[in-house]
């Protein structure tokens, strides 16, 4: 019982090892995913989903070395969350930088019209990019002003013209002036014939 509790709570690599591992992998993956593209963090298909869960498995030694204790585990968690705190924390307070390390959103559709240079150079396929319409409710190209691939990896839709949604909201808005407007004119001629008893 108590070689258990030894191989739980002892590391087998030394601590600042283990600190050192932890940042030079999340330095890495940071950076390596900022070259792979914007569609690595949010349009997964399934090649890109084989491929960021491998990856988490083979960094997974290089950071916590050859150490299988809890300790160790907790330790490298615990620098990968304070560092990516710190970092985040730093971009925020400094937009410029930021920017450079997120990069720009790019522009896939203009005034309803596919710029296939620029899907090109993302990776993202033409199903790609009307599987994600249809997700967000956009049935054809023609309706989206601006199509974005954000900084995260999403992809985003501007409308050209009102949504339904929109065209409702304006229906019920003008049917509610209208009713408005009889009802004034019924308590009108209520209180004329009021006024002429």
């Amino acid at each position: 019982m108590h070689a258990l509790w030894i191989d739980l709570l002892t590391p087998g690599v030394s601590v600042l090892e283990k600190v050192i591992r932890s940042i030079v992998v999340y330095a890495f993956l940071l950076v390596g995913l900022r070259l792979a593209g914007k569609r690595e963090l949010g349009q997964l298909n399934p090649f890109d989903l084989v491929v960021l869960l491998v990856l988490s498995n083979t960094v997974q030694n290089a950071i916590i070395g050859n150490d299988n204790s809890l300790v160790g585990g907790l330790i490298g968690a615990i620098v990968l969350l304070a560092l990516n705190y710190v970092v985040v924390r730093f971009l925020f307070l400094h937009p410029k930088l930021d920017r450079l390390a997120e990069g720009n959103p790019v522009i896939l559709v203009k005034d309803g019209k596919i710029l296939d240079d620029r899907l090109k150079r993302e990776l993202i396929t033409r199903a790609e990019l009307s599987s994600a319409m249809r997700r967000q409710g956009v049935s054809d190209i023609r309706q989206v002003d601006c199509a974005r691939l954000e900084v995260g990896g999403a992809l985003t839709f501007v409308m050209n013209h009102p949504s339904s949604e929109e065209r409702w909201h304006s229906e019920v808005g003008t049917r509610i002036d209208r009713l408005e407007g009889k009802i004034e004119r019924i308590l009108a001629a209520i209180e004329a014939r009021g006024n002429r008893a």
